[in-house]
C-alpha cells in the first residue's frame, strides 16, 4: 500500500496532532485538504511544505455548511475523498458541581456535533465511491472516567458509540472507521482548559524530569494515523489506544 496520491481531508489541522499529520502525509505524497478556524496557521503549514499538494480552508466544525464546503471543494479539486480525519476537539476540565454550562455546550458542539458534521459531509461521497475511511480522534478518557473529566469523557464515549455505529452501518460499502485514542499528548489542547489550577498543573507536569515518558508528541500520533490509512482495503483498524509508557490511566 502507499499513501502517495491518497486524498485526505483533515479537520482541526492548524496545530498539534492535526498539523503533525499534515506534515507527515505531505511528505508521503498525499493530496491534502486541511481545515480549521485559524486560516493563518494553515497557510503557514502550506508555506512550510511548498512541494506538497495542500489546499487550506477556514472552517468551523460546528457549522455543517462550512464542513460540507470543504468536502465539496476537495471533490471538485481531486475527484474523490479517500480519508476524512475528524481531529478538532477541546478539553475544558471542571468538576460537575462547577455547573459549567458553556463548557459543556462547547464540548458537545465541537467534540460530538463536529464529528457528526464531518461524517454527514463525507459519507455521501464515500458511499458513491463504494470506498472511504473516516478517522476520529478520541481519547483514553473515552474508555476511562476521572474526577473533573466527566463531561469531557462523556463526549469521547459518545464518539466511540457514533464510530462503532458508523462501522456497522457502512462496512458493506467498504467504508473503514478508526478511532485514535491517545493518552496525554503535548499539544495546545491544554489551553482549552479554563480551570487555571488544573491547566497550570498539567503544564508543570510536562516540564518535570522524566516527563518524556508521561506524554506523547503529536508526531507520534501522526505516525499512528498514517499507519491506519496505509492498511490494505480488506483490513480496518477500528480502535487504536495509544498511551505514553509511563501513564497509569
Amino acid at each position: 500500500m502507499s499513501l502517495k496520491d491518497k486524498v485526505v481531508v483533515i479537520m482541526g489541522a492548524s496545530s498539534g496532532i492535526g498539523a503533525a499529520t499534515v506534515r507527515l502525509l505531505a511528505s508521503k505524497g498525499a493530496k491534502l485538504s486541511i481545515a480549521a478556524r485559524r486560516l493563518d496557521r494553515l497557510e503557514e503549514i502550506q508555506k512550510q511544505n511548498p512541494d506538497a499538494e495542500i489546499k487550506a480552508f477556514k472552517a468551523d466544525v460546528t457549522k455543517s455548511d462550512e464542513v460540507e464546503k470543504v468536502i465539496a471543494y476537495t471533490v471538485a479539486a481531486y475527484g474523490r475523498v479517500d480519508v476524512l480525519f475528524n481531529n478538532a476537539g477541546i478539553m475544558p476540565v471542571n468538576n460537575l458541581d462547577q455547573l459549567a454550562h458553556n463548557e459543556w455546550q462547547n464540548m458537545l458542539d465541537i467534540n460530538v456535533k463536529g464529528v457528526l458534521n464531518g461524517i454527514a459531509a463525507a459519507l455521501p461521497v464515500m458511499k458513491k465511491q463504494k470506498s472511504g475511511h473516516i478517522i476520529t480522534t478520541s481519547s483514553v478518557l473515552g474508555y476511562e472516567v476521572l474526577p473533573g473529566y466527566a463531561a469531557y469523557s462523556g463526549t469521547k464515549y459518545a464518539v466511540r458509540a457514533i464510530m462503532e455505529g458508523l462501522r456497522q452501518e457502512e462496512h458493506a460499502n467498504n467504508i473503514k472507521t478508526t478511532i485514535i485514542a491517545p493518552g496525554s499528548v503535548n499539544t495546545e489542547l491544554f489551553k482549552s482548559i479554563n480551570n487555571k489550577e488544573v491547566r497550570e498543573g498539567l503544564e508543570s507536569a510536562m516540564k518535570q524530569p522524566g516527563a518524556e515518558m508521561m506524554a506523547l508528541q503529536p508526531e507520534e500520533i501522526a505516525q499512528a494515523v498514517a499507519f491506519v490509512i496505509d492498511t490494505p482495503a480488506n483490513m480496518a483498524v477500528n480502535e487504536m489506544v495509544i498511551r505514553p509508557t509511563g501513564q497509569e490511566v
